[in-house]
């Protein structure tokens, strides 16, 4: 079959869909990448798929660019003529799915989190729901990442209940993310990584931290990740470097590779509003350390409380803070323990390769369709 796999950035395809590529072509499937031109694309090309470059603005919604998507990727869909395509983010899954409707290509969306626009009412919320309402009923299956996201669009009718399906995310590579020795700092650390914008619990981490300082609580504060002054929830560089030149946190910048990181903190922390399933505490759990986040959907489901980590009250520095003390509070017994919790907790329910055979099996099923209406 031809496969095309359509995203916002080439740098998503490489760091959270090539295990499922490589699977792809192992097992003969010709596999066409389509997103814009970034660092990673040559990486997809040196892989040997063939990418399609795509001008798409990831932030915000602006109805001229969104049809403006709509026709790019019809142009895009006509020509590649794929087998079936495969969607994931926002507006790939949307407008990906009327440009391949009009062309009868059957789609497979991955609702990979519900976006900021689900998180407030309003007028932009009944037009995202009218959109995904209106496009998914040409998906022949979707994908969630959580039961929450996926129990929320069919209360709403937004899509078909014959077309939903349940994964653990996009997965983790066990054997890439491997747990070192435990080994506690001398001065515990903990890490925060994200994208720096306040739907991820940025500006409650930076409120706790300076609450434990003022209390006179010895730890280091880090975050890793990329910020994103542009994205209408960006943080400004300015205030970033406020907290930087203050001593509030230790600011590691960007990474292609979070494990020299997450191996040497004590603690991961996410006090996010919202997610799909958050790769970084997936990375956290399976490297085998504990985990502190917030208690909402996407992020309860990889961390139990006192399993293998906490969980803490949303938009709650407070909470946040105290769950912070007391983590830090417990022995290096109970910190492994944790540790040990999450990596089976990885190894039971978010393996990869869990992931990678749901998309097999549904390539298999619509291949035997699309031979069964040739007959």
């Amino acid at each position: 079959m031809k496969v095309a796999i359509v995203l916002n950035t080439s740098w998503n395809i490489v760091n959270f869909r090539l295990s499922l590529i490589k699977s792809l072509q192992e097992l003969g499937h010709e596999v066409h990448t389509i997103a814009p031109l970034d660092n990673y694309t040559e990486i997809l090309k040196n892989e040997g798929c063939i990418h399609h470059a795509l001008k798409m603005d990831s932030r915000g919604a602006n109805p001229f660019k969104d049809i403006a998507l709509v026709f790019e990727l019809f142009t895009l869909y006509r020509s590649v003529k794929p087998d079936v395509i495969l969607h994931y983010t926002i507006k790939p899954n949307v407008y990906g799915t009327f440009a391949a409707a009009l062309l009868r290509i059957p789609v497979v969306n991955n609702v990979c989190g519900l976006g900021t626009v689900f998180l407030k009412k309003g007028p932009l919320s009944l037009v995202a729901k009218l959109l995904y309402r209106t496009s998914f009923r040409f998906a022949r299956k979707v994908f969630f990442q959580n039961p929450d996201d996926l129990n929320l669009f069919l209360q709403e009718n937004l899509v078909p209940k014959n077309a939903v399906d349940l994964i653990p995310g996009s997965g983790i590579d066990l054997k890439k993310f491997s747990p070192a020795p435990y080994k506690r700092n001398s001065k515990f650390t903990f890490l925060l990584i994200s994208r720096l914008i306040t739907d991820k619990g940025i500006l409650e981490y930076i409120d706790a931290v300076k609450k434990l300082k003022s209390e006179g609580f010895e730890a280091r504060f880090q975050v890793l990740g990329a910020m994103d002054p542009e994205h209408k929830r960006g943080i400004s560089p300015e205030l970033i470097q406020s907290w930087i030149t203050n001593g509030t946190i230790e600011y590691l910048g960007t990474t292609d590779d979070v494990r020299q990181f997450i191996n040497v903190a004590d603690c991961i922390v996410l006090p996010s509003y919202r997610e799909g399933t958050p790769r970084t505490l997936l990375e956290a759990a399976s490297l085998s350390k504990p985990i502190i986040a917030t208690n909402v959907p996407g992020c309860n489901q990889v961390v139990e409380h006192e399993l293998n980590g906490l969980l803490c009250n949303l938009k709650d520095s407070n909470d946040l803070a105290d769950k912070m003390k007391r983590i830090s509070s417990m022995n290096d017994n109970q910190l492994e323990n944790l540790g040990i919790n999450g990596r089976r907790k990885m190894e039971s329910e978010f393996d990869e390769s869990l992931v990678i055979n749901k998309y097999l099996q549904t390539l298999t099923e619509l291949e035997a369709d699309s031979i069964h209406a040739g007959n």
